[in-house]
């Protein structure tokens, strides 16, 4: 039989047999046993005088109760050495309560606990085993977690270390195109300015011709009208004069007239009026291009803003007819749909939606980046979005992504996106007009407000499977429109 370790012997011997912890006040009876002092007075209460020993039941007088001091410092010596052996060991902890090395483990309670707490009420019932085979079975489990975990950290840091170098890469891109248009705005003031002091040259040169023709012509008139003045104020003379002078010299006065030639101011040469009405019309060209261009730059940028990075292709989009539910009535050039409230007596061929008043688009895509715009106007009971081609059309269907649908509702007073479950959006306004992106190449569908280019929802890269997508529509008594 194999010797028992001095160290429990130690222990044991300074436990309670009562409580069956480290003693607290020790007292010794008339029998020589030991005891704490709250445990014996426990044991006797309702007793009066004579009592027994609980452990030998010999008689025993309570008042013959007598402290233990050796015993109380030899329980504090057991508890230093029991703390500095486990310490000493490398052991698994120390309880806080009975400063004893934490050996066991308590399967109901899911802590280690140590040998003192094993006997004790809170543990005594509970599934115990020791510490080490407790590890042994968690430490599987853990691992198994552990590499689970960092299969998910080193995923996220692989999309984090990705999304940077995309981030990056749009922002050399923009960097690219804001250089461009710094340079190309550069060369057009250039060319602007340039054209400016070309214009405004010729003018200064058509007007100092047209400066210097007049001034001519005004000191060549201004001279014949003092001439013809000076003329007049001797003829008037004459005139007022008896007749012997009057007639004097008058046929020399009569020559003088008759040989007066009136010279006729210089008119504007052809050269230079074709030179102004060439001028005049090269100017209105001009003018009316930098007007046009002044017009079509901001609906140029107002397309660009608020579209995902890369450039998205604008599709002309048409409804599928056999894909209307028959409560649905498309337009001639099935650009618009509404609610119709009749049912039409249609082929129920597999590709129409019943019961949902649901339509397609007739174009489908697989790559690529491609937009159109819906216009929903004041309606309070529709859907815009995307399908899978494969969407389901009969019975009940799932207006969610995993029933193969992409897109954001408006529900009365409500506006959400069609997710599981479902996200309000809340907008200080209903959009009359829709953008819809559609990202096959990255998965993704975005949703702006055409009015103001402002984003509305965005269905992440990845949400849109690969396959064949296609337009969709839902109309709850209200009217929908494919703007060209």
């Amino acid at each position: 039989m194999a010797a028992e370790n001095p160290m429990e012997s130690l222990q044991k011997e300074a436990t309670c047999p009562v409580c069956l912890e480290y003693f607290t006040e020790p007292v010794i009876l008339e029998c020589g046993h030991n005891f704490c002092r709250a445990c014996v007075s426990q044991c006797w209460e309702g007793s009066d005088t004579a009592a027994s020993c609980p452990q030998c039941r010999q008689t025993v007088q309570q008042r013959n109760l007598r402290p233990n001091r050796q015993l109380a410092n030899m329980v504090e010596i057991a508890k230093r050495l029991s703390l500095q052996a486990a310490k000493g060991s490398g052991g698994d902890g120390v309880c806080e309560e009975h400063q004893e090395a934490l050996k066991l483990f308590c399967e109901e309670d899911q802590t280690p606990i140590c040998v003192l707490c094993r006997e004790s009420r809170a543990h005594r019932s509970h599934t115990v085993v020791p510490i080490q085979e407790a590890a042994q079975e968690y430490k599987p489990k853990i691992q198994t977690q552990l590499k689970t975990l960092r299969k998910e950290q080193e995923k996220l840091l692989g999309l984090k270390v990705t999304g940077e170098g995309e981030s990056q890469e749009y922002l050399k891109q923009t960097q690219t195109e804001r250089q461009k248009v710094v340079s190309e705005f550069q060369q057009l003031r250039q060319f602007l300015e340039e054209q400016e002091r070309l214009l405004l040259a010729q003018l200064k040169k058509l007007d100092e011709e047209i400066v210097r023709i007049q001034n001519e012509n005004v000191s060549k008139l201004s001279k014949q009208i003092s001439h013809l003045s000076e003329l007049i104020s001797e003829l008037e003379e004459k005139c007022q004069k008896p007749v012997s002078e009057f007639l004097q010299n008058v046929r020399s006065t009569l020559s003088r007239c008759k040989k007066r030639k009136l010279q006729q101011p210089e008119e504007i040469s052809p050269e230079l009026e074709e030179q102004v009405s060439g001028f005049s019309q090269k100017t209105i060209a001009l003018l009316e291009a930098l007007r046009k261009f002044k017009d079509t730059l901001p609906s140029a940028l107002e397309r660009k803003r608020g579209e995902p990075l890369g450039a998205h292709r604008q599709v002309n989009v048409t409804l599928d007819p056999d894909t209307a539910h028959p409560n649905l009535v498309l337009s001639e050039d099935r650009k618009s749909v509404r609610w119709g409230d009749t049912w039409q007596r249609l082929p129920n061929n597999p590709e129409r939606f019943d019961p949902w008043t649901c339509v397609l688009g007739c174009e489908g895509f697989t790559s690529g980046r491609h937009c159109w715009k819906v216009e929903v106007g004041a309606g309070r009971y529709w859907a815009v979005g995307v399908a899978r081609e494969s969407v389901g059309r009969k019975g009940e269907i799932s207006l969610s992504p995993e029933g193969g649908i992409w897109a954001v509702e408006r529900w009365g007073d409500q506006f959400r996106a069609l997710t599981s479950p479902e996200t309000p959006l809340p907008l200080s306004r209903f959009p009359s007009r829709m953008r819809v992106c559609l990202d096959c190449d990255r998965g993704q569908v975005t949703f702006i407000d055409a009015r103001d280019e402002a984003p509305i929802f965005t269905f992440p890269p990845g949400s849109v499977p690969g396959g064949r997508i296609r337009p969709w529509l839902w109309v709850g008594g209200s009217r929908l429109r494919l703007c060209p």
